[in-house]
């Protein structure tokens, strides 16, 4: 190779090295080629269900300098769903949390109800309560439960429910399974996950590292959903036996700030 084409090679790979990070809420042509369709443009809920248009508004989550961001003291308590339902797929997504903060990623999703007013027992009774005698109207305020598993996302240190024990930190399929160790970063930093769903596998990433690989139809779910919620209960049932495979995906607001950008899926072929 003569000078001039080693000094031509050198300066391509220190371009490489040193080329800008993909945009925000684009994806790139090799993801493109692979498959993956983007979730969220940065600007609009093109491919959500818009809160703002629902009757009566809700303001559960607003677009803020790139983000999806869960609003906290909303006047509905409610998640953001996607339009299009998924069987198998891949999800990518970068997340951060407010400090003290909880929120999630559900899939398959298997019911979503909006709690009755004025019950003051256990939430998981108000739950069942609320599915046996439904709402048939959007109140102003108010609270919609979403039956499915969660990707969990919290402040692990700080976080009252994660500091219960791993079941209940970022990464861990919520209640069930945990993550296998601890690679969050700190809070106000975005985390990068994935998550994969094939039949009843799923495989849980966080910052490049699996964290969970496990199955939906585990003794670990049904113990853990017995334990929660009874085995005689609906909620039990609808996630032990998921009668639905292919289900829309939410993002969580359980009451406190949270962000979401680059979320991006790819469909895989049935397991």
């Amino acid at each position: 190779m003569s000078l001039m084409a080693r000094i031509g090679a050198l300066a391509c790979a220190v371009l490489t090295l040193y080329a800008a990070p993909p945009a925000d809420n684009e994806l790139t042509p090799q993801e493109k080629t692979a498959g993956w369709q983007l979730l969220f443009d940065g600007r609009s809920y093109a491919g959500w269900e818009d809160p703002g248009r629902k009757s009566p508004p809700g303001d559960s989550f607003t677009i803020d300098h790139g983000c999806l961001k869960a609003t906290s003291h909303a006047r509905i308590t409610e998640d953001l769903f996607t339009l299009d339902t998924f069987g198998d797929f891949e999800l990518a997504f970068d997340w951060k949390i407010s400090p003290a903060g909880n929120s999630g990623v559900k899939y398959r999703i298997q019911d979503r109800v909006i709690l009755r007013d004025g019950f003051t027992g256990k939430f998981e009774d108000l739950v069942a309560l609320s599915m046996r005698d439904r709402r048939r109207d959007r109140p102003a305020q108010g609270q919609e439960y979403v039956v499915g598993s969660e990707y969990q996302i919290t402040d692990n240190q700080h976080n009252p429910d994660a500091r219960r024990g791993p079941l209940y930190q970022s990464a861990a399929l919520y209640g069930v399974f945990p993550a296998l160790r601890d690679v969050t970063r700190p809070v106000g930093e975005f985390n990068q996950a994935r998550l994969v769903v094939r039949g009843k596998h799923i495989e849980h990433w966080l910052n490049g590292e699996e964290v969970l690989d496990g199955a939906l139809d585990a003794p670990e779910v049904a113990a853990s959903m017995a334990q929660r919620w009874g085995a005689d209960s609906a909620v039990y049932h609808l996630l032990v036996d998921q009668p639905q495979a292919r289900c829309r995906i939410s993002l969580q607001n359980h009451g406190d700030e949270a962000w979401f950008k680059n979320v991006k899926i790819r469909r895989l072929p049935a397991h």
